[in-house]
């Protein structure tokens, strides 16, 4: 029998998907119509030099999607020809957080409908991460990718360079050493916390002491830390860094603090309420990160944020224009009652 659609095999794509994409496209081009015979697994593994498991597999995958049935002692035949060419995405998030969540939202609801969003989490652990990517190879149109590895990070860096660039996006965080033409959304940590907290210098003066609370147990960017410290030294101001703040810990009165993480600022403000401290007056609190709460928590927390919205949509958009570029997300400053 001679085969309808034509396969051209790629090395980067497990076989089995180039069968099913092939077919798919025989379909929406008109060469295949429902109730068509194609060929039996036998002969189209014989006529390209395919592993009968191969064929096997891309035809079981087609009759659970309903595109092909198979008729016991006759052979398969096309059963639906109402194929939409879905786009296939996997997303990969280090880990799932308030703000995560917006960035994954305006990301799912910039694609549209018709876009197939596959939400994974390596946890910042390589093995996953590459366990992960590995097994998708070729399955996806397109990769995105928050690459945050705080250890083996040349590891990761070789998962990474699997990925084709051209369906590569990263997301939060840009990687120079990976010496492909890739896509980036992406924060500049360190200079970030800089320029943000350069908007809240007027106010910042206020207070005799700026302290970092920097999470010990919950992975960030060092460069923040960094960043911070720069600050600090181009302004004069006296500075501290903290690696967490306790229950037991006490506030410093007239200090402003720059808290990361959310345990950390609820704790502060707990142990602020105890020492009967006026948060924006006694004391200044700068919070990492906006989220719909702040706005609210004690008349409105005084934030340091990228814009997360923004960075999903972006995404989004450079994924749906096919357009290849380095983006640099906005960081800024949101004043509100507590500084």
């Amino acid at each position: 029998m001679e085969t309808q659609f034509d396969i051209e095999f790629k090395e980067s794509a497990p076989k089995y998907m180039q069968i099913i994409k092939s077919l798919l496209l025989a379909i929406s081009k008109g060469k295949l119509k429902r109730g068509d015979k194609i060929p039996s697994i036998n002969q189209l593994s014989e006529e390209y030099l395919l592993s009968r498991d191969t064929v096997e597999k891309a035809y079981k995958h087609l009759i659970k999607d309903g595109v092909l049935v198979s008729a016991r002692g006759k052979g398969y035949f096309i059963n639906r020809v109402d194929i939409e060419n879905t786009t296939r995405i996997l997303l990969v998030f280090n880990k799932i957080s308030n703000y995560k969540k917006q960035i994954y939202n305006a990301f799912v609801d910039s694609m549209g409908p018709n876009v197939n969003v596959d939400l994974h989490i390596h946890h910042s652990n390589v093995n996953i991460f590459r366990n992960l990517i590995q097994n998708s190879l070729g399955e996806y149109d397109n990769y995105v990718v928050m690459p945050h590895f705080y250890e083996n990070s040349e590891e990761a860096l070789e998962v990474l360079k699997l990925i084709p660039g051209e369906k590569l996006i990263l997301l939060d965080k840009d990687i120079e050493q990976l010496s492909k033409k890739h896509s980036a959304v992406y924060q500049n940590y360190e200079k970030d916390i800089v320029y943000a907290l350069n908007q809240a210098v007027d106010l910042l003066k206020s207070y005799h002491k700026i302290i970092l609370i920097f999470p010990s147990m919950i992975p960030y960017p060092k460069d923040i830390i960094k960043g911070f410290r720069i600050f600090c030294i181009q302004h004069h101001f006296e500075h501290e860094i903290i690696y967490d703040f306790h229950e037991d810990s006490q506030a410093i009165k007239n200090a402003a603090y720059v808290s990361i993480e959310e345990n950390d600022l609820v704790n502060l403000i707990k142990k602020c309420r105890e020492q009967k401290l006026v948060v924006g007056k006694d004391i200044g609190i700068i919070s990492y990160n906006e989220t719909p709460l702040k706005e609210i928590l004690l008349d409105g927390i005084t934030t340091i944020s990228t814009d997360h919205d923004l960075m999903g949509r972006t995404a989004a958009e450079m994924i749906k224009t096919n357009r290849q570029a380095l983006v640099k997300n906005p960081f800024t400053l949101i004043r509100r009652k507590s500084l």
